[in-house]
């Protein structure tokens, strides 16, 4: 199986980080290599510009790849699939005019131009809406092409506004909401090897942001723990294997000393609190851990 990566700029590091983290550690993959094998042998990692992935995957070179919606959009190849929201590399892909211009909506930009380096989605954009328009594609520096009379509105992708408002232009709407996702040619999505790295993945998206709990508590007060983790699908509960004193009449302590092992996944942001609410019912030796992977 060969999965097309980045091979640079913003998107590069969080894949690749991403794909350790998952358990596929590159071997030999330096600086300027086309490809680099895995500690899977069947997995195999093909570097690429994120706008050529959607047709490497497309094209056979690759079987999967990791690149943005906006990218997989654009090329419309029409044969492959988002298997996975891996939830970096966020970005909106807007359309947007001169603040002090006369475009104040979608219809107002009818019969003007409009400059993009993504003219596909901005056609479909437009078509959908029922607005025609000049689209001409540009390969750079977007949001300079109002102020030197190539067009009369944009659409560019923007991250959080600034550049936009540098140049003075104003978003007029939403075109597409974007990240990256794992993608893959649809006659092979359902492949056992490609569901395997699926998963994998998932695996540690799904750990993002939780903590595992582990800690003792009286077992008659179980049902107060559990209310306060109920945690995925209710708290893991052990029993605790230990000696019990003799009471005061020689009898064995009664069972309200008896103690249980409680491990639970909480939200990292609860933790503060979770700490303090089961301290106050009786919870102690409290350890929390971090979650590398989380498969569920």
């Amino acid at each position: 199986m060969r999965i097309a990566v980045p091979n640079k700029g913003r998107l590069h590091d969080p894949a690749m980080e991403l794909l350790e983290s998952a358990g596929l550690h590159a071997v030999d993959g330096a600086d300027r290599k086309l490809y680099a094998d895995t500690v899977d042998p069947e997995v195999t990692l093909l570097f690429a510009r994120a706008a050529d992935i959607p047709e490497y995957v497309s094209d056979g070179a690759a079987d999967a790849g990791i690149t943005g919606l906006d990218q997989a959009r654009e090329a419309d190849t029409g044969n492959i699939e988002s298997l996975l929201d891996l939830g970096f590399g966020q970005c909106r892909l807007v359309l947007a005019a001169p603040e002090d211009g006369d475009i104040r909506s979608v219809a107002d930009v009818a019969g003007k131009t409009v400059a993009t380096e993504f003219p596909n989605i901005a056609r479909q954009y437009f078509e959908e809406r029922d607005v025609e328009v000049d689209v001409v594609e540009v390969s750079g520096a977007t949001e300079l092409t109002p102020h030197v009379e190539m067009a009369d509105a944009i659409i560019d992708i923007t991250s959080t506004g600034t550049t936009l408002k540098v140049n003075r232009l104003a978003i007029v709407d939403e075109v597409l909401s974007s990240s990256v996702h794992l993608f893959a040619r649809d006659d092979v999505a359902d492949d056992e090897k490609v569901q395997q790295v699926v998963m994998a993945l998932r695996s540690v998206l799904s750990a993002d942001g939780k903590r595992y709990l582990m800690m003792n508590a009286p077992e008659a007060r179980l049902e107060e723990v559990r209310d306060v983790i109920p945690g995925l699908g209710g708290p893991t509960v052990m029993n605790v294997e230990s000696e019990r004193g003799d009471g005061a009449d020689g009898d064995a302590a009664g069972e309200d000393d008896a103690m249980v092992a409680v491990h639970a996944v909480v939200d990292e942001r609860d933790v503060f609190e979770t700490i303090n609410e089961l301290k106050s019912v009786g919870a102690s030796g409290i350890l929390v851990t971090e979650i590398e992977r989380l498969v569920e």
